[in-house]
């Protein structure tokens, strides 16, 4: 009974996705005139391959944006080491990540837009690829790529996995339920990011004996190389900052700079040299807070424009992508953003940890909880979680007046991050190659 209730919600939305294609073809369009969709990849979302598929077996890795595509990257580099006979195939979704991770992929790996999760799309692009097996980042569980694959005897694991409070309890109702238990079922492998995941996976039917764990493969993040060129603009950089009152806050998005600006000049009163460095989530939202700041009579530098560091200015905005690794060597605090309003949900605090800063981030971390607890557990200076405005302003003047609680919170981030980050990459690989492609690849 449970079995064809299953089935028979699949049905309806695989009905209704194939309905809504027409409307999710104009929606592209309309994405890609507005600069959202790659201008001449965009087809590539529709199931429409760029590239022909090469000979022999094939691992399709999917990530949904830049920090699921980053994670997944050691990862691949591991299959590669271990598997060099296996050719790689990687999408992600967003045209951020797509900038970034293209790049950077190793050689061999081909990347290309993930398909929309309509049955023609899917389809297709199942029927030119044709995975042996398919890896899927955290939480992107799409009913005709799981079906499509199960159809075709395709093994799924999924990694880093996660479902968020909000989404649980939806999935969790009587009309979700069916549809989740069944795409869950035809799972190989599945490594949840905590206990509770495990909890909730398990509460969502998911087959008790293929959840395992690992670790979060969002400690082990690699730095990725840049120019020459970036790497002179960062020392040229570390030069001009070696004496001043240093922060930074990284990946904010849209309202957050209300808050930075304000405790920005706060710090000016008491510390006239302070420098403060702006890293919004997305580059188009740099070079509109430093539009403004213009306006209003601020000396700003704007890291695409390549302006120097002159000696009043002290906004730095970062309007680029790939560097926020390197620019985290630059500063002694890094406040992470995506945690100071109620509708976002935090962002990646191990790479500021990794770069020895001391680390802070706001009241609203979503998924990232788990890693704030689990570095706090270890050592209660490794991350400051702050309230609001009011404690972040105070927490930041008690680091930039006392030098050495500043140097210890900066070495409690470090040391935990090596004690979190030991080993992750390899227990993956083992749970890959045994529960998925000794078994899909055989």
């Amino acid at each position: 009974m449970a079995a064809t209730k299953s089935k028979a919600v699949y049905n309806v939305y695989r009905a209704l996705s194939h309905g809504l294609s027409p409307l999710l073809y104009l929606h592209l369009h309309w994405r890609k005139l507005r600069g959202l969709e790659h201008p001449l990849r965009w087809p590539e979302r529709l199931g429409r391959p760029s590239l022909p598929r090469p000979p022999g077996q094939l691992l399709w890795i999917h990530a949904v944006s830049l920090g699921e595509g980053m994670a997944a990257i050691p990862v691949i580099k591991q299959c590669i080491q271990r598997r060099p006979d296996l050719t790689i195939l990687m999408t992600t979704t967003t045209s951020s990540a797509f900038e970034v991770i293209e790049k950077r992929l190793p050689t061999g790996v081909i990347h290309q837009f993930a398909p929309v999760d309509t049955p023609s799309a899917m389809d297709s692009f199942l029927g030119h690829w044709k995975p042996n097996a398919i890896v899927i980042m955290e939480s992107e569980l799409w009913p005709n790529l799981i079906m499509g694959a199960s159809e075709r005897g395709i093994t799924l694991a999924l990694l880093n996995a996660r479902v968020s409070t909000k989404s649980f309890k939806r999935w969790s109702g009587p009309l979700l339920l069916p549809l989740v238990s069944l795409m869950l079922s035809k799972f190989s492998l599945i490594v949840p990011l905590s206990n509770m995941q495990a909890i909730h996976f398990q509460l969502l039917h998911a087959p008790p004996f293929v959840i395992n764990f690992s670790g979060d493969l969002k400690y082990v993040v690699e730095e990725f190389d840049i120019s020459e060129g970036e790497i002179r603009s960062i020392e040229d950089l570390k030069v001009h900052l070696a004496h001043r009152k240093v922060w930074m806050a990284s990946s904010i998005h849209k309202g957050e700079e209300e808050v930075i600006l304000g405790i920005h000049k706060v710090l000016m009163q008491q510390y006239p040299d302070v420098l403060t460095i702006i890293v919004p989530r997305h580059p188009q939202h740099g070079k509109e807070i430093a539009q403004q700041l213009w306006k209003e009579g601020h000396s700003v530098a704007l890291r695409s424009q390549h302006d120097k560091l002159v000696g009043d200015t002290n906004l730095y905005v970062v309007d680029t992508l790939g560097e926020l690794k390197h620019l985290y060597r630059l500063t002694p605090v890094a406040v992470i953003g995506g945690s100071f309003l109620p509708t976002l949900s935090g962002h990646n605090i191990s790479e500021a940890a990794a770069a020895g800063c001391a680390v802070l981030t706001g009241p609203y971390v979503g998924h990232f909880s788990r890693m704030v607890l689990e570095m706090q557990r270890l050592n209660p200076l490794s991350v400051l979680q702050v309230s609001g405005k009011i404690e972040l302003e105070d927490a930041l003047k008690k680091l930039f007046s006392d030098a050495k609680i500043l140097e210890a919170h900066r070495t409690a981030a470090k040391q935990v991050y090596h004690s979190l980050s030991t080993g992750i990459v390899g227990k993956v690989w083992s749970l890959l190659d045994f529960q998925i492609l000794q078994r899909a690849l055989s």
